[in-house]
């Protein structure tokens, strides 16, 4: 339980700070259902037990010693996260007659819910189809496109793999997995229980607060990346 307990605090220590991930989360949280919201929440937590078994077992190693690949990753990444930024900083309105709200990669990723930044209409129950896929592209890019983030995962989770046995790492990596359930889903409850209290206008400051650090986030990887090609 020792070992479990240490991959508990460390995953914790991994996942909370505020990164896109939890941006991603909060910002879904905010403007959809509690249902649409865990969702969201189960697909964010899918790909980030899958990066850190990635970063356990050492993929950072492999973007450390093929450089053209980080390289690839920084441009791609930076520019979709730019996007994703932009989504939320500058939501774009439809027409009236089509009570719509604000889209973008992000936002648009929520749309299908009708989120209420742009109007007051209640969340959608069912984020349908495309809005699924979105949801899921998003999460998968808020995730993995950030390889210093998964080089560092990989320097963090990576050693102490190291210092491990076979039969030591199993319940080391199943703490650092469940705290990344606890804390998705614990943020996703949190929040969601107390969006009620936000109206139209303070979820749409929170979401252009969002969007802004986001496309920060985006910026610093197209810099990355420049810094890399020249």
């Amino acid at each position: 339980m020792g070992l479990y307990f240490q991959g508990l605090t460390m995953g914790l220590a991994y996942v909370a700070p505020i990164g896109m991930q939890n941006l991603f989360v909060i910002n879904s949280a905010l403007t959809r259902t509690r249902r649409n919201a865990l969702i969201t929440a189960v697909i964010v937590i899918f790909f980030d037990i899958v990066l850190s078994l990635a970063c356990f077992f050492g993929i950072g190693a492999l973007m450390q010693a093929h450089p053209w690949l980080q390289t690839v990753v920084l441009g791609l990444g930076g520019a979709v996260v730019v996007r994703i930024g932009l989504g939320l900083l500058l939501p774009k309105k439809k027409s009236t007659s089509e009570n719509g709200a604000g889209a973008g990669a992000v936002a648009a990723a929520t749309a299908s819910t009708a989120s209420p930044v742009a109007g007051a209409e209640a969340p959608a129950k069912r984020l349908g189809l495309r809005g699924l896929l979105k949801t899921v592209g998003t999460a998968c890019v808020v995730t993995w496109f950030n390889p210093q983030a998964i080089i560092d995962g990989t320097l963090m989770l990576g050693a102490f793999a190291a210092t491990l046995s076979a039969q030591q790492a199993t319940p080391f990596i199943t703490g650092v997995e469940t705290a990344s359930v606890m804390w998705f889903l614990g943020v996703t409850l949190v929040v969601n229980a107390f969006a009620h209290k936000f109206n139209p206008k303070i979820i749409g400051m929170l979401n252009r607060v969002c969007g802004g650090i986001i496309v920060l986030y985006g910026i610093k990887l197209l810099v990355d990346f420049a810094m890399a090609v020249l």
